[in-house]
């Protein structure tokens, strides 16, 4: 066996069976917010078999009780406001599913978690460092579980990322490029809630930025972020050509459709970092990961999907030749559980056997303060310094 043979044989794959569920031990669930996101949720809540989902909160009148009659779920209690629902203490609630929009996220998580329930936050975590900080003050006064919703860590070809870094075959890590994006593709199907300064505070910086970040900070240790020069542009967003049915959202438009930055981490690592809803390009570029002993290039996707876009490549030298080793996909077997599926399962995992958060938010508020300090930075027009109090 040569020795670019070993290397590779370091990647295979190696997947378990999933573990049983105790049944006996049933856990109440509350979901707020009941907008397209909550569809998700709830698919995913319905397959476990140990799951009793009794509650749900939604701002629009009706619109909750709408939600579970259209899943077939009875016996639900709906509420107009989060308050209501995590005030009634004859729901008896075990944790709950915060799906409102990007603004609303601090709020519901932090009186849930004060209320002495597990809460399963989606993603992007907050809008400012800020907020991360009062819910992580909360999550820490609580004892409960806060997972933030980063499924896309949970598939195998991700962990590869972070096994290949973990294996030391990169060596130092230096630099990394990051990013992804679409050609067209803000989201306005469901209206305006994402596009709106008032509701989603950032585009698609915590749309879809988040996870790129996650994908590459996670396979690195999440390093503390240390300062950021970032850009952000709405040229897209504020054009009428570009909702040829609703030229009125460009009026509305208040969040970026591209955003750019030059991060600094710890452990001097340079983050190169791009993202789009829209934009002139069908790809910002490949993710590439840069080490002293070893490159790898992770194919961009079209349009991010949660894994990515093609065989991995490992640049390294062996034996004085420069030479690539493909890290084949890992496919997903029949029958295995959704992305989604596992986010949920683990998150409920963790609540019923008291093990820490699938996604913790202590790696969490570095993603979220990079995607602050980028819209900060981008304001200012320089390079600001990351600021993260302890907590």
């Amino acid at each position: 066996m040569g020795k670019d043979d070993a290397i590779l044989n370091q990647f295979k794959e190696d997947q378990s069976g999933a573990a049983e569920v105790d049944t006996s031990k049933r856990m109440r669930i509350g979901i707020i917010g009941t907008g397209w996101i909550a569809d998700a949720h709830i698919k995913s809540y319905l397959k476990m078999p140990d799951v009793d989902i009794v509650a749900g909160a939604d701002l629009v009148p009706g619109k909750a009780k709408k939600f579970f009659e259209k899943w077939g779920v009875e016996n639900v209690k709906c509420y107009e406001s989060h308050q209501a629902m995590l005030d009634d203490e004859s729901l008896k609630l075990d944790a709950v599913s915060v799906c409102t929009y990007n603004c609303q996220h601090a709020a519901p998580t932090i009186y849930a978690l004060g209320k002495g329930i597990h809460v399963l936050l989606e993603k992007p975590m907050c809008v400012t460092t800020e907020e991360a900080v009062e819910i992580m003050k909360a999550e820490k006064a609580s004892g409960k579980v806060l997972s933030i919703g980063f499924q896309p860590r949970l598939d195998a070809n991700m962990q590869k990322i972070k096994e290949i870094v973990e294996s030391g075959v990169l060596g130092k890590i230096y630099y990394i490029q990051t990013g992804g994006g679409r050609r067209r593709g803000i989201p306005t199907p469901f209206g305006t809630t994402f596009i709106d300064k008032n509701t989603g505070g950032i585009g698609a910086l915590g749309d879809i930025g988040c996870y790129s970040l996650d994908m590459v900070l996670n396979a690195i240790g999440y390093p503390k972020p240390l300062t950021v020069s970032g850009y952000k542009s709405d040229f897209f967003g504020k054009s009428e050509k570009t909702y040829p049915k609703h030229p009125e959202y460009a009026k509305v438009f208040g969040v970026d459709d591209f955003a750019a930055a030059f991060v600094r981490l710890e452990g001097d690592i340079i983050l190169d970092f791009r993202i789009a809803w829209a934009m002139n390009m069908d790809t910002p570029g490949d993710t590439i990961i840069l080490g002293t002993e070893g490159g790898l290039r992770i194919p961009s996707t079209e349009c991010w999907n949660g894994t990515v876009g093609g065989p991995m490549k490992i640049y390294h030298e062996v034996a004085g030749m420069q030479v690539e080793t493909e890290i084949p996909i890992i496919k997903a077997k029949d029958g295995a559980p959704s992305l989604f599926d596992m986010k949920i399962r683990s998150f409920l995992d963790a609540c019923k056997n008291g093990t820490p958060a699938p996604v913790p938010t202590s790696q969490i508020i570095y993603n979220q303060a990079i995607l602050d300090g980028i819209a900060k930075s981008s304001e200012k027009g320089c390079e600001i310094k990351i600021e993260i109090p302890e907590i």
